[in-house]
């Protein structure tokens, strides 16, 4: 049985407490960004082909708003609510990622 979306737009909308140091997607806008995605894809006629939800912490807020794409696994990062109908015709249209927004790997010392 397929998949019941062909995208799937997961924001982070992780709050932390002000001045923590890897920042907070919720203070970012991320509801703003994920209100704004579920807008855009009913517009375009895509309900129901593509999805937009809230996630908990993606380990990235320090890039945030933060979203990632299944199922290809694309990461975005300092997404605005502004971005959001470019991103839905790149990834959800012409299913291609948007490289302007793509995040970029960053080593990290995970011990």
């Amino acid at each position: 049985m397929p998949p019941p979306y062909a995208h799937h737009f997961f924001v982070c909308t992780n709050e932390r407490a002000e001045g923590h140091p890897k920042g907070s997607c919720a203070a970012k806008g991320a509801q703003g960004v994920r209100l704004r995605l579920k807008e855009e894809l009913d517009a375009r006629g895509l309900k129901g082909v593509a999805r937009a939800n809230a996630a908990g912490c993606l380990d990235a807020c320090e890039r945030g708003v933060c979203v990632v794409v299944y199922p290809t696994g694309v990461w975005y990062g300092g997404v605005t609510e502004a971005d959001v109908p470019e991103l839905v015709e790149a990834q959800a249209v012409q299913g291609r990622p948007l490289q302007r927004l793509l995040m970029q790997p960053i080593a990290k010392d995970r011990k």
